[in-house]
């Protein structure tokens, strides 16, 4: 019998079967944090950037999240700054994958299948995650709040062939949905979905305090972060390990984000 999405949701919005573990980046030359679920071979990866001036300990919850879901999850915590590089931000992404898919995680048995690779990101960091996404290799790009990047991340998104989930917050005063998320999400190249967040906001789905608080408008919102997480894992797991269990819930509307646009793909120029 195939659960309601409502009944998905509530599922993916709580912790997964699998202990987690955290661990360093920096062990293998990279400053940033990975988490991991305490064993498994094969398991699927994702990147993470973080939004400007943010550091990727607050994305934590989330990041555990997707480990306890079986998934790798990995922040590297670079261009922090006030002028970061967003296109070294994307070549860290893609070094990341490089590094949890070619370095020994923890103590017991884990491996990445460099077949089951994703990206994800909030804010510049999303806007990254595109850039990096438009070279290839991943199955899957997911972003909250996205923002635009030098160079354009809606350029980038026209050839990036993956599937791709663009969440925006509707109350984004520092990346408006309009020219932000939702132009990435309608100039993308491969199969894509875009959804508005009710009662958001551009610092929603970032946890505990930073003193970036004080320039940036919004501030952490856990409703927001609940359901981002339950939307990303259903993603990641659908398009990274071929599971049709979580799909209902990616092809209906849900309370507080209803799809506003989706599409196929963009046609193949003749």
């Amino acid at each position: 019998m195939v659960s309601k999405p409502k009944e998905l949701l509530e599922e993916l919005s709580h912790a997964g079967p699998h202990d987690v573990l955290r661990g360093n980046l920096a062990l293998a030359g990279l400053p940033g944090v990975v988490f991991t679920p305490r064993s498994g071979l094969g398991l699927p990866a994702v990147a993470f950037g973080h939004g400007w001036l943010q550091p990727p300990g607050r994305y934590r919850g989330l990041l555990a999240h997707l480990a306890s879901w079986g998934i790798v999850a990995a922040a590297p915590a670079t261009q922090l700054g006030p002028l970061p590089s967003h296109r070294l931000l994307a070549a860290d992404l893609r070094t990341t994958l490089d590094v949890v898919t070619g370095v020994r995680l923890g103590p017991d048995a884990i491996s990445v299948d460099r077949d089951r690779l994703g990206l994800a990101g909030h804010s510049t960091g999303g806007g990254s995650a595109v850039l990096a996404a438009a070279s290839g290799g991943v199955r899957g790009v997911a972003t909250f709040a996205a923002a635009q990047t030098l160079p354009s991340a809606s350029a980038a998104a026209v050839h990036v062939t993956a599937p791709g989930l663009h969440l925006a917050a509707d109350g984004d005063l520092v990346a408006p949905a309009g020219g932000n998320a939702e132009s990435i999400a309608k100039a993308w190249g491969g199969p894509v979905q875009y959804r508005k967040v009710d009662k958001s906001t551009h610092l929603a789905l970032t946890e505990g305090s930073h003193w970036s608080q004080r320039l940036l408008h919004g501030k952490p919102n856990h409703r927001t972060q609940v359901l981002v997480r339950g939307l990303f894992t259903a993603f990641f797991l659908t398009y990274l390990t071929g599971t049709d269990k979580y799909r209902p819930l990616l092809e209906t509307d849900v309370k507080r984000a209803e799809i506003d646009f989706s599409r196929e793909a963009l046609p193949v120029a003749a």
